[in-house]
């Protein structure tokens, strides 16, 4: 059965013809208004952060954003005939995820089928062990750097009775869980038949896109501003980390988008004691309009930088 069709422009409050810098940019905006870290309301902040994240998911992806614009015309019914579906029906909760979002868009899945394996018998009466399942996990950095465990439930319906079973447990996300990350719960897939043991349930990690932060393996990538002066002087700066402030030397002739790398101020690296860096590239930003007083200053600017050629001696 579908999944109800979720409106992801309305979610970003954007028009369906968006360009990608309005998308980014109405993320950042609803991002930190709702991440859990700085809103005031962190009951009702956290679910809509989750909503926020999977519509910049969706639409911030070329090929996911064409696909979702094919749903909103004529949503596709899965095919009951087709012989890679399951005969059940998954519904996760507490992955951070949607159903519709499992459904059409999670990692590793032909759209429009559930999220699990289809079952092989050789015979009806043959033991079967059941079907691995697969499913997607939002984890924002913050969880990602310092570890945490979220409870999970699952729920099956069989397609052909309507018989549902819901299941309840707990996954433990390590410290340095880094984005496409696997995580195996033995034992938590569909049933087996006949005796045999059920199957696992594999959930992918999926760092949620931050307002600030990107990652990148191991490793956090930041864009700073900077103004222009800062890039030709030299300057420090305050810059946040997922784990409190540093100071930021900026070098005197700092290019635009040169890279600046602080070690050890990344995510944890997995079976090890280290951690990734930090990535910071400088933008350097110009003023969009100019009082008197600072044209004047940058009219001084060009001519000390770019002085008049004197006047050759008159000839005799």
């Amino acid at each position: 059965m579908p999944a109800p069709f979720k409106d992801y422009y309305a979610t970003l409050g954007i028009p369906s013809d968006a360009s990608p810098a309005d998308i980014k940019q109405a993320f950042r905006k609803l991002a930190r208004i709702h991440h859990p870290d700085t809103a005031t309301d962190k009951s009702s902040a956290e679910a809509t952060f989750k909503e926020i994240n999977e519509a910049h998911e969706v639409l911030s992806d070329p090929e996911k954003r064409a696909r979702y614009d094919q749903l909103k015309s004529l949503p596709p019914e899965p095919d009951p005939q087709n012989p890679t579906a399951s005969d059940r029906d998954f519904h996760f909760t507490g992955t951070g995820f949607s159903d519709f979002f499992e459904q059409y868009f999670a990692s590793g899945t032909p759209y429009g089928f559930p999220h699990a394996h289809s079952r092989h018998t050789q015979s009806s009466h043959a033991p079967t062990r059941g079907s691995d399942i697969e499913g997607d996990l939002l984890v924002t950095l913050e969880e990602a750097m310092h570890g945490t465990t979220r409870p999970l439930s699952l729920q099956s319906i069989d397609r052909h009775t309507g018989k549902t079973s819901s299941r309840n447990f707990e996954v433990r996300i390590p410290p340095g869980a880094t984005d496409g990350r696997r995580l195996r719960i033995p034992g938590e897939g569909e049933p087996g038949s006949g005796g045999a043991p059920p199957g696992d349930l594999y959930l992918r990690v999926r760092h949620a896109a931050h307002p600030d932060f990107s990652s990148r393996g191991s490793d956090l990538l930041l864009d700073l501003e900077i103004p222009p002066w800062d890039a030709v002087l030299g300057a420090e700066s305050l810059v946040r980390t997922l784990d409190g402030p540093i100071r930021l030397r900026i070098p005197q002739g700092t290019q635009n988008a040169h890279q600046l790398r602080v070690r050890g101020r990344g995510l944890p690296k997995p079976k090890s004691n280290e951690r990734g860096d930090l990535l910071i590239t400088l933008h350097i930003t110009l003023p969009e309009s100019l009082t008197p007083e600072s044209r004047s200053l940058w009219e001084q600017l060009r001519l000390a930088s770019h002085p008049a050629p004197s006047n050759p001696p008159a000839s005799s």
